[in-house]
């Protein structure tokens, strides 16, 4: 069947393209890490969730020996520390963040929490019942994040009114009836719903029609954020902050060095790093770090939100190439993201003007999907890095000669609610109960290989261009 609303295709032509390019330099992409190394540099996070971000907590100010460093304070960060030190109490876990927690996507996101894996959301696999059981597992994740919250008393707004995918054709209509149909024959509470349905819910006229999850929702990222630093701490994990680790040395104990000079042995080691994850060495060729955009007006009253026929709580993304996507806060402000993300050069940072050009891009689209909104302006605007892999399939696992570095990675726009999904299973490899887990495909996944630079950008540059100029 078809897959909707994903940048699978573009992401498989600038793989492509690169791939072209690769095969008359294979030496220069060999030695591309070494003369062109990815910057260790993390931008302070100018999100409108960021206003909500946890008090830092002190850097780290001596060396240590530790059980388990997990590297990252983000979802799968978090999530890991707090499901290891339930699982193993005795354990020394000490989470190590750049900046401040939720710095990174965890604070930066479209604020959509989905089922499934990108890769097979709305898609069935040659294998069905694997496919309604990464369903569950990810519909069950959602009500834990409603436990842990109200177990830590950090309200993380979390709705569960369902989320829409709008279809904008009849071929992407046609394939998510054909979905929702096998979905349901295998318990997959899913829905096809007609115009006028998708009308009276969101109020606007420009798709003709929707896929329903009753089990998605909507969040505030960075409270979700506060949520899991409070149950990691609760544990018994400790967590520093404004603690940049500069190298890692693999082996049986790892040992970690940070910019400020200090070094931690570890005898595990967690990436929660994500699009971050190359600039320390690792898994350089197995995901590309895109930009995204998103942006939030003011807040909309109640009366305002029904005048502009958006009455029903329920999250909404689109079914095209490059997709947009929007919500709605607690307060009452609609935030939409998406649209043409973007690829710097060796994973760098773009500069003001293109960022101003992709939110006069989100705005165009705001003002299509409610052209009442004709002149209501942006409060706050932001850009984020998002780990996709090629396929848009996750990994989550163990590498290293040792076995003793574990990861989750490649979550390709449905890190909201799966980055905690493998906090879990982390912990559980780290444990050493691999067993419940081996019949899932993400298991220690082989992503599709990236090129390195300068093979990546211009395979990227090519393919966003072919769908700017295609309107896809």
């Amino acid at each position: 069947m078809q897959q909707l609303s994903s940048r699978r295709r573009f992401l498989k032509k600038a793989a492509f393209a690169g791939g072209g390019a690769l095969l008359g330099t294979v030496g220069l992409n060999q030695i591309s890490p070494k003369i062109w190394r990815e910057p260790l540099e993390f931008e302070p996070s100018r999100s409108y969730w960021a206003r909500s971000q946890p008090l830092q907590n002190p850097p780290l100010k001596e060396d240590i020996a530790v059980d388990v460093a997990v590297l990252g304070g983000g979802f799968t960060g978090l999530s890991a520390a707090y499901y290891i030190r339930s699982i193993s109490p005795h354990k020394r876990v000490v989470v190590l963040e750049a900046k401040g927690c939720g710095n990174g996507a965890s604070g930066r996101n479209g604020a959509m929490v989905l089922t499934m894996t990108a890769d097979r959301y709305m898609q069935f696999s040659s294998a069905p019942a694997i496919d309604k059981k990464i369903y569950d597992l990810t519909a069950e994740n959602i009500r834990t994040l409603s436990k842990l919250s109200a177990a830590t008393g950090i309200d993380c707004e979390l709705e569960t009114n369902g989320a829409l995918q709008v279809l904008g054709t009849s071929e992407d209509m046609q394939a998510a009836k054909a979905y929702v149909q096998q979905a349901r024959s295998l318990g997959m509470p899913v829905e096809f719903w007609d115009k006028q349905r998708l009308v009276d819910a969101i109020g606007t006229e420009v798709y003709e029609a929707a896929f329903f999850d009753p089990n998605g929702g909507h969040i505030h990222p960075m409270k979700l954020v506060h949520v899991f630093k409070a149950a990691a701490e609760n544990a018994g994990a400790e967590i520093y902050e404004n603690t940049t680790v500069a190298s890692i040395e693999e082996g049986r104990e790892n040992l970690l060095h940070t910019s400020s000079g200090h070094s931690i042995k570890a005898k595990s080691l967690v990436l929660a790093t994500n699009a971050f994850t190359s600039r320390l060495g690792f898994f350089r060729n197995s995901i590309v770090p895109v930009h995204e955009y998103v942006a939030v007006t003011q807040p909309f009253s109640e009366q305002q939100l029904a005048e502009i026929g958006w009455r029903k709580r329920v999250p909404f993304n689109d079914s095209r190439t490059e997709v947009f996507y929007l919500g709605l806060t607690e307060d009452g402000r609609i935030h939409i993201g998406g649209g043409s993300p973007s690829y710097f050069f060796n994973s760098g940072v773009g500069d003001a003007s293109d960022g101003a050009s992709h939110f006069a891009q989100l705005q165009r689209e705001l003002v299509r999907i409610y052209p009442s909104l004709s002149g209501v302006k942006f409060e706050a605007g932001w850009n984020g890095l998002v780990d996709w892999s090629l396929d848009e399939s996750p990994s989550v696992g163990c590498t290293g000669s040792n076995k003793n570095i574990f990861y989750g990675l490649g979550y390709s726009g449905h890190g909201v609610n799966l980055t905690s999904v493998f906090g879990r299973i982390i912990a559980d490899l780290e444990a050493g109960r691999e067993q419940p887990w081996k019949q899932f495909p993400f298991l220690n996944a082989r992503l599709d290989y990236v090129p390195n630079e300068p093979f990546r950008w211009l395979g990227a540059q090519t393919g966003l261009a072919w769908y700017r100029l295609t309107g896809s």
